[in-house]
């Protein structure tokens, strides 16, 4: 579908430049006496534009006192980036053969140039499926060795440290939560990695918000699909809303966290979402390490 034919709303220039002073703000969310300074408009007449994009579903607001805070509705972050424009170079065409090139050198030993270069187009066409990344030849690069690295994990049947996969369906939200507060806990004491059944084109911006707040990283995370071989290489596979999609195989422990997904919720309510995952973290992480139960976080 063409963004800019996708809201009958859109096609007035105030909301344009409404959506974009949300979009480029700090923390993705805006009040609107602060857009009507920034567009030297009245309050009132900031207000109406406001009322018309909230009323078709593209801005979400949330009550904070007598202020009144707006942003951009997860479900249609992408469309409204592709109007608006990142301001970046147009992506180009990722260098596979240079990429499986220094992959093969870096899994010599371990994969033949075959297998590595194999795997590096795969990835990258699973990739474009769901991506519009100008950045898609690193994350083809970091895909196809998470990949590799998976594969290698299986074939060594010996892992030097418990290997724990994130799933959720758009692998944006949950799985992302999950992960960057289980890296920040465990440091390199636990593998962990994400895959999404449906991955979104990237994490959303309010999850990145809810992680910075208490101080984690996403790290370079993005979306990734999930593939057999990061299911095989898991000792502990943690689902979150995506059904049936994840295979299962015989010797990996599975767990199914029952969360409400975080897409389209209002700040609050994704920061309590993030602490009810904390809190299941903290508690796998005494389960995987039972002798540090006492401060599993150490």
């Amino acid at each position: 579908m063409d963004p800019a034919t996708s809201f009958a709303s859109l096609g007035d220039p105030t909301r344009i430049r409404i959506l974009r002073l949300i979009r480029d703000s700090a923390d993705g969310r805006a009040l609107v006496g602060r857009l009507a300074e920034a567009l030297e408009l009245r309050q009132p007449t900031v207000s109406h534009h406001v009322k018309v994009l909230h009323d078709d579903g593209i801005v979400v607001r949330e009550p904070e006192g007598r202020r009144v805070w707006y942003w951009i509705a997860d479900e249609h972050a992408d469309r409204v980036d592709a109007l608006l424009g990142g301001g970046l170079e147009p992506a180009r065409q990722p260098d596979l053969e240079r990429i499986a090139r220094d992959l093969s050198l870096r899994f010599r030993g371990v994969f033949s140039p075959e297998t590595v270069h194999a795997t590096v187009l795969e990835s990258c066409r699973l990739l474009v499926g769901s991506s519009r990344s100008p950045v898609l030849a690193s994350r083809t690069a970091t895909f196809a060795a998470t990949r590799l690295e998976a594969l290698s994990h299986e074939i060594a049947h010996a892992p030097a440290v418990p290997t724990v996969l994130f799933v959720c369906v758009q692998n944006a939200g949950r799985s992302q939560i999950a992960a960057g507060i289980l890296r920040q806990l465990a440091g390199d004491r636990v593998a962990v990695r994400t895959a999404g059944s449906e991955p979104a084109s990237d994490v959303r911006h309010s999850i990145a918000a809810a992680l910075e707040e208490i101080g984690v990283s996403l790290g370079g995370e993005f979306p990734k699909p999930l593939t057999d071989e990061v299911v095989r290489a898991a000792d502990v596979v943690v689902t979150m809303g995506c059904g049936d999609a994840c295979p299962v195989y015989a010797g990996r422990r599975y767990l199914d966290w029952d969360l409400d997904d975080p897409v389209g919720k209002s700040p609050e309510r994704i920061r309590a979402i993030r602490d009810d995952i904390e809190v299941r973290v903290r508690g796998l992480l005494v389960e995987l390490f039972p002798e540090r139960s006492s401060d599993p976080a150490r």
